[in-house]
């Protein structure tokens, strides 16, 4: 009996020994995958924090190496991208690295054209988006499309600056660009899903915008919709494509308004008809998306009006419109009685010392100036870009046009303003 009890009692102690192991293996692995998670967390916060430190450096970097006023550059080269646009790439002259900027913003340029009068310069200063990511420091790239005579007086001449790029620029030639600016572009600190839009050449900024998340390596959510009439006006085709198959997170929604017999459903676009709300709602799977909108005014009333009605707040829609008619409701002066006499108003240069009686003939208060010898920077002429922001000393101003980014109190956009009474402003 007794051998019987000590092989009981040694398989009890075995099983004691094998279970212990067996605890102390347990503690063991859930100390280790404690410790590793440990680990795990704080390579993460590392990385975080030398994000951080990378986005605090180039944002340092840029603000190095931004630059007042104009800086030369040079034209490294010129490609067709369809549509009648052309891209130039831009390097600076003096060789010195090129800051970032933020994907939407653009550039402002400064000519001297001839005059009609012998020996007269006319300024002419204009502003083009940026049109790649930030990620390149070795060139910046506008995109531009030569704009044509009105199509109901098809006798007065194209654009002046864009039939300049696209007729007298060639590479080497030297051109004076201001810094990146502008108040539309991408927020790259969210990581909510976008909706990118763009109306004919309005794409260039929105595509400087999908460029910078493809390149990031993020999978941000992105849905883009290009609108153009058809083929023959479809900017950046291929580009768009490949970026559509090489990254899945880049959904591609190209709308063709009159599509021709040789263009292909399903291939060449998606959709047959205008980019609207009434399209999102159909394709997106929410409203829940930040919205970043540039096209021509029609297009944008039309979307800014359905996205609020759709219930997407004001803070979920950017946008940007182009041109000289780029207005969203044109804010029209109160008219005088018949019988009323037109006051006479003054404007105080403050700066210049001049006090002029007001021409309303002349036009916006931008004009006024310049009719006068008295220098205010200007871009876009639209009320768009901020370049001339001016500050009121004293009395008030009357918007010729709604603005696309209001100015801060105490100032305003001189190129779109009229005085509505006696006005000093610091010019």
């Amino acid at each position: 009996m007794i051998p019987g009890i000590y092989q009981a009692a040694g398989a009890v102690i075995v099983a004691a020994v094998a279970v212990q192991a067996v605890l102390l293996t347990i503690s063991s692995i859930r100390r280790y995958a404690q410790s590793s998670a440990q680990h795990k967390l704080t390579l993460e916060l590392l990385m975080s924090k030398v994000d951080i430190a990378k986005g605090i450096y180039k944002e340092v970097e840029s603000s190095e190496h931004s630059w007042p006023g104009f800086r030369k550059f040079r034209v490294q080269r010129k490609e067709l991208e369809g549509g009648g646009v052309c891209s130039f790439y831009l390097a600076s002259h003096d060789g010195k690295p090129l800051p970032s900027f933020k994907p939407g913003q653009f550039l402002t340029f400064n000519f001297h054209f001839r005059g009609k009068a012998r020996d007269a310069e006319k300024e002419v200063v204009r502003c083009y988006s940026l049109s790649d990511s930030p990620g390149h420091t070795d060139y910046y790239r506008v995109s531009i499309k030569k704009v044509p005579p009105p199509r109901d007086k098809p006798d007065l001449p194209p654009g002046t600056a864009s039939s300049f790029f696209h007729d007298n620029l060639i590479e080497g030639d030297i051109l004076d660009v201001k810094a990146p600016s502008g108040s539309f572009f991408l927020d790259t600190t969210s990581a909510n899903p976008v909706v990118l839009i763009g109306g004919g050449i309005g794409v260039t900024p929105v595509l400087s915008m999908v460029n910078t998340i493809a390149e990031s390596g993020l999978k941000r959510e992105v849905w883009f919709f290009l609108g153009v009439r058809n083929r023959d006006d479809h900017i950046f085709k291929a580009h768009l494509e490949a970026l559509a198959l090489e990254y899945e997170n880049i959904r591609l929604q190209v709308c063709y308004s009159d599509p021709t017999d040789q263009d292909v459903e399903g291939k060449d676009y998606q959709h047959g008809e205008r980019v609207s709300v009434e399209l999102f709602k159909r394709v997106l799977p929410s409203n829940n998306f930040d919205f970043y909108i540039c096209g021509p005014p029609p297009m944008m009333d039309s979307l800014s009006e359905g996205l609020r009605a759709w219930g997407v707040p004001d803070s979920s829609v950017h946008f940007e419109a182009f041109g000289p008619a780029s207005v969203k409701k044109p804010l029209v002066i109160p008219e005088k009685a018949a019988n009323e006499p037109t006051p006479e108003l003054s404007v105080t240069f403050a700066k210049s010392g001049k006090t002029l009686l007001w021409d309303p003939d002349i036009g916006s208060l931008l004009d006024f100036a310049l009719s006068n010898g008295i220098q205010i920077d200007s871009g876009c002429r639209a009320g768009n870009c901020g370049t001339c922001v001016t500050a009121l000393k004293s009395g008030e101003v009357i918007y010729i046009q709604e603005s696309g980014s209001p100015p801060e109190a105490g100032t305003c956009l001189a190129c779109i303003v009229a005085p509505k009474n006696n006005l000093t402003i610091d010019a």
